[in-house]
């Protein structure tokens, strides 16, 4: 573990050593710019540093119906609404659907935002596809992540095809897809819509994508009001106002980042001997890898990568390569030239 003094951008200095960081989760690099910082800042004069009050309130600022259409427009859904964090928008629909009325399945590698300690993640898409189809006449809402870093789900999400969506409401969390994924950023809301599920609702964080701390959920009309009806919702801080309409003026900024990193993800692809080496998803700036020892030979070269077990010390090692906008040309090429040398270690 390393303790760093600042927000790590495309390098991290300790102890007077310098390292390329090729990790985390700022794909567009976003909390690093000095352009989206200079805008933030100016909407934190405008709107304060928090807004301490539930969405409730007889006293509403207009921002949130503005992000909120803007989001929704964005995506292509009916309805949206947005919370502090993605975690809690992935908490406040999974305590929605928490009752006798559904029941509750959980795909491979779904994130913690979407479930309770007491839910079954399965581990096969086989033995789920069995279940869900052993009980079509009960109300079935499935969760899972658009992007499971194993190249299951995202683009195609080739095992819902196999899924009879026409009976089950699905849940998905676009936290990594979401700004840097599907037109002008909307991640996989259209997509998921043409496989005409029953119903679809995508959670996510606007962290990751848009550099902003702030969670959303989208949906069709009639459910959003439903959400926004509860004691969750109405009990919960929400986001910044200032952060939101950071997300409204800064448009032009994540397009042209989004830019950069498609083409630092080509360059990384071009430039590496074995791309199957890696587990990904088709346009995803994320390259996982099971092999301990490339993190290792990587640190000792000067790159740090994601490597650590997540979300608990109990859970398996999460180790990762990620791109990001905010790298330059010589940065991909070192990490391309290291993995190339370290070929011949097997995934294992």
């Amino acid at each position: 573990m390393i303790t760093i003094d600042e927000f790590p951008g495309r390098a991290i200095t300790k102890d007077g050593k310098d390292f390329l960081y090729f990790g985390g989760t700022s794909y567009l690099g976003l909390q690093t710019d000095h352009e989206f910082q200079e805008l933030f800042i100016k909407n934190i004069k405008k709107y304060g540093t928090s807004y301490s009050a539930s969405r409730k309130s007889n006293i509403r600022i207009s921002i949130f119906d503005k992000a909120e259409s803007y989001l929704s427009n964005m995506v292509g859904s009916e309805s949206c609404i947005t919370m502090s964090s993605g975690y809690l928008a992935g908490q406040l629909v999974c305590d929605y659907f928490n009752n006798e009325d559904y029941k509750l399945y959980y795909a491979p590698n779904t994130h913690s935002a979407l479930f309770r300690g007491q839910q079954e993640v399965y581990q096969s898409w086989q033995q789920l596809e069995t279940d869900i189809l052993n009980n079509l006449k009960e109300k079935q809402v499935l969760f899972l992540d658009s992007i499971d870093f194993n190249g299951n789900n995202y683009p195609d999400y080739i095992p819902l095809q196999k899924l009879p969506l026409e009976n089950i409401i699905l849940v998905i969390d676009d936290s990594h897809g979401i700004g840097i994924t599907g037109k002008d950023g909307g991640g996989s809301f259209s997509h998921l819509q043409s496989l005409k599920p029953k119903e679809l609702l995508v959670t996510c964080s606007l962290g990751k994508g848009f550099g902003i701390q702030a969670g959303a959920i989208f949906g069709n009309h009639q459910r959003i009001e439903n959400l926004k009806d509860t004691q969750f919702y109405g009990g919960s801080s929400p986001a910044t106002p200032a952060a939101l309409a950071t997300l409204v003026d800064a448009q032009p900024t994540f397009s042209f980042k989004r830019d950069l990193l498609h083409r630092n993800t080509a360059l990384f692809l071009k430039n590496l001997a074995n791309p199957l080496f890696f587990s990904t998803s088709k346009g995803h700036p994320t390259f996982s890898f099971k092999n301990e020892q490339i993190a290792k030979i990587l640190a000792e070269n000067g790159i740090l990568v994601t490597n650590f077990r997540y979300p608990t010390e109990d859970d398996d090692l999460m180790s990762r390569i990620v791109l990001s906008s905010s790298h330059q040309k010589a940065d991909i090429l070192k990490l391309c030239k290291i993995l190339n040398k370290a070929s011949n270690f097997n995934n294992q």
